[in-house]
């Protein structure tokens, strides 16, 4: 069987392309030293070593809104007393194929591993395993755990919901969360394919990265609240209008029904009725990382045992058929290539192993704070890049 393989080169095109004034740092180095700072506020060593790994593979991967730059959140929550270091994570239903978990409270990176690993065992015995989650916690890139079933040569799904965020369509108000959906399908040779993506046009955390980076917001992101008119621009200003209330993210899609903004818009109730099916809150009733008794996020998790439906390596032979097909259509002529989701990430990931991660240089000012905070060396920059 042919099998389709992205070039090992570096790609010079990361995703994103690297800020103008950074520092790259090992991915290893960087590992370590987020397991060492959730070490320092008494996170266990295993459940340290989880949400390093979420983190870091966010970054690998070029989602840089869900990587490093997200460590003080996490943080605050356990300082808070919101997160709790050690949680009591329990099966609360279980039904062979279908079960309920309770996350305790506990980081969502670590509830929901555990849930997904419930999830491909019982793939393993009944063909299917799916997984409900309530009480738990903002758990990060949601394609850490999809690729977890994929490593099983099995197909993974996850959703979860977040804290308001976002304009459902039609509508005047910060009411339901960015809701992302992740699916994975395993392939004889890497990369896997994966969808990982927000039910809104982009996550808050990358209105966080611009506002630390200085990049102006393009439009099709915000929703101005007051005004009912999209914000662009100064995204400090517009990070601090969501967080007072007086802007919102637009759904996938965008504005209104015409740009197609009502499918994102049903995607993320669809999540968030998922989420309350397993007794987790919804929309406005989801709260945050440092809210008082936990922010009762929910999360669905789901392993597909492929060898259950057909023999695996019939399924291969079609999926590589699949892509054959899609890389030979007539590619746009403004277009670089014909990329299959998650293709790009996974070259920036291979590159960033190489020659280092790259990380905005006002980020890496911050993780150097937080280290002298702890008492804990900070990530040594391999080379800096300044304008």
């Amino acid at each position: 069987m042919e099998c389709y393989r992205p070039p090992e080169v570096l790609f010079e095109k990361e995703k994103p392309y690297p800020p103008r004034e950074y520092v790259r740092v090992d991915y290893r180095g960087l590992e370590e030293f987020i397991r060492r700072v959730f070490e320092a506020v008494g996170v266990g060593g295993s459940y340290a070593r989880i949400v390093a790994e979420n983190l870091v593979l966010a970054d690998l991967m070029g989602i840089s809104s869900h990587g490093v730059q997200r460590i003080r959140r996490y943080i605050n929550g356990i300082v808070a007393g919101s997160v709790k270091k050690e949680p009591d994570i329990r099966i609360v239903s279980d039904a062979g194929a279908t079960v309920l978990l309770d996350g305790d409270n506990g980081l969502g990176q670590v509830v929901a591993r555990k849930a997904m690993e419930i999830a491909i065992e019982r793939a393993g015995k009944y063909g299917v395993g799916l997984v409900f989650v309530r009480r738990s916690h903002h758990y990060g890139i949601a394609g850490y755990y999809t690729l977890l079933a994929a490593e099983r040569e099995m197909i993974g799904f996850t959703a979860t919901n977040t804290r308001p965020l976002a304009a459902y369509t039609n509508t005047m108000a910060k009411y339901i969360g960015t809701n992302p959906i992740s699916f994975s399908f395993p392939r004889a040779c890497p990369p896997p394919i994966l969808y990982d993506a927000a039910t809104t046009t982009v996550p808050v955390g990358k209105i966080e990265v611009y506002a630390k980076t200085g990049k102006p917001i393009p439009s099709g992101w915000l929703l101005d609240l007051e005004k009912g008119e999209e914000i662009t621009g100064d995204a400090d200003k517009a990070l601090q209008a969501i967080r007072e209330g007086k802007a919102a993210l637009l759904p996938l899609g965008g504005l209104g029904e015409e740009r197609g903004g009502h499918k994102g818009a049903g995607l993320a109730l669809i999540v968030e009725l998922l989420a309350l099916t397993a007794g987790a809150a919804w929309a406005i009733h989801v709260g945050n990382t440092t809210t008082p008794g936990g922010a009762n996020v929910g999360h669905i998790l789901a392993a597909i045992n492929i060898k259950a439906l057909t023999p695996i390596e019939e399924y291969y032979e079609r999926v590589e058929r699949l892509i054959a097909e899609l890389k030979k259509l007539p590619k746009h002529p403004k277009s670089d290539n014909i990329w299959l989701p998650g293709e790009k990430a996974w070259l920036t990931m291979k590159t960033r192993k190489k020659i280092g991660i790259p990380i905005h240089l006002n980020i890496y000012r911050d993780l150097v704070k937080l280290s002298q905070e702890l008492g804990i060396q900070p990530p040594a920059p391999l080379e800096a890049h300044t304008q």
